[in-house]
Formats: structure tokens, sequence, C-alpha cells
């Protein structure tokens, strides 16, 4: 925390984050910069999807504590939610998701979610990736979301997603699979 506060304090950099620390360290961190006058944190860049939720038991409620913005990476779960894939088959070749099973997901909840998202995806007219990307941006814990792109099609259906305003029914059904 000193070394990241003389950063600041240097002009290199105006605010400070952290990625993927345990609630535990991310508090004794800030506790430690509160102590010592330091810099503190002001964002969690964590792993968040609608098949990894882990962050919902303790980093959402210390950042809602702390004052700290959450930038979910990976909300499309490394391209499982993108459309692309099934519960029961690898994915298309070529895609990094089917080489390499990354970042973690709920195994039980992968199919209902899928099903879920591929309901509303007809529904809307959406694609399936945008569905999954609208849904995040509707934690109001979810500042904003770190996306990853093979094509410029891709990029510009995941930017068109902070456009979507999703139906409550449709949010309570993802909700309910997820």
């Amino acid at each position: 925390m000193r070394a990241l506060d003389d950063v600041v304090r240097a002009g290199k950099v105006r605010y400070v984050g952290y990625c993927n620390l345990a609630a535990w360290h991310a508090m004794r961190a800030l506790g430690f910069a509160e102590v010592n006058g330091h810099t503190r944190f002001v964002s969690a860049q964590m792993y968040f999807s609608m098949v990894g939720r882990d962050i919902e038991r303790e980093i959402v409620p210390l950042a809602q504590d702390q004052g700290l913005a959450i930038l979910p990476w990976s909300p499309l779960a490394g391209g499982l939610l993108s459309g692309k894939f099934d519960a029961e088959k690898k994915g298309p070749d070529g895609a990094r998701r089917a080489q390499f099973d990354f970042p973690p997901v709920d195994p039980e909840r992968l199919p209902r979610v899928l099903s879920a998202l591929r309901k509303v995806s007809t529904e809307t007219g959406l694609s399936v990736a945008r569905v999954a990307l609208a849904w995040v941006l509707t934690r109001p814990f979810v500042t904003s979301v770190i996306i990853g792109a093979k094509t410029l099609e891709q990029i510009q259906d995941n930017l068109a997603a902070s456009d979507v305003k999703l139906a409550a029914e449709h949010v309570t059904a993802l909700d309910s699979a997820s």
C-alpha cells in the first residue's frame, strides 16, 4: 500500500484498485492504508458472471461498505455465455474456452443459465452475449464490465449491452436460473 501511495503522490496514477484479492486481504490493505494515511483502493476487479457469482458472498458486501467500485472481468465466463456453447459440448474450434476451461463456473448452474439466456435472447431478439452482459449490468454493485472479444462484431455487440434495459420478468428468470 505504501508503494501504491508513492505512485499516486508522484502523479503517475490517480487511483488504485485491486484484482482477485480475498475480502479479508482487501480489508487488511484498506485498514493499513487508513491507519497510515496512504491512498486506499477505490475499485475491485473480480471475476463475476451468471455462472460465477461467488463475489456476492464477501466481496460485494465489502465493496458496498467501503465504497469500492466493482469491475467484473470475464462477464461472459471466457465466452461460455456468448451463445456459442452448450453445457454438454466442447464448443467451436478455435474458441479459447474449448481449449482452456477458465474461468471457473458452477457446472450444475450452467445448463439452467444457458437455457434461460437462450429463452430471453429469443424473446428479446438480442444475442445471448448481449443478454448475459445486460444481466451483469443490472447488478447494483457493478460499476462497469471488462469485456474481451476477438472480432469487431463481438465488440459492437458487447458494447450494445450497455443500452439494454431488461424487462423485470427477464431479470427474474435469469436470477432464478443463476
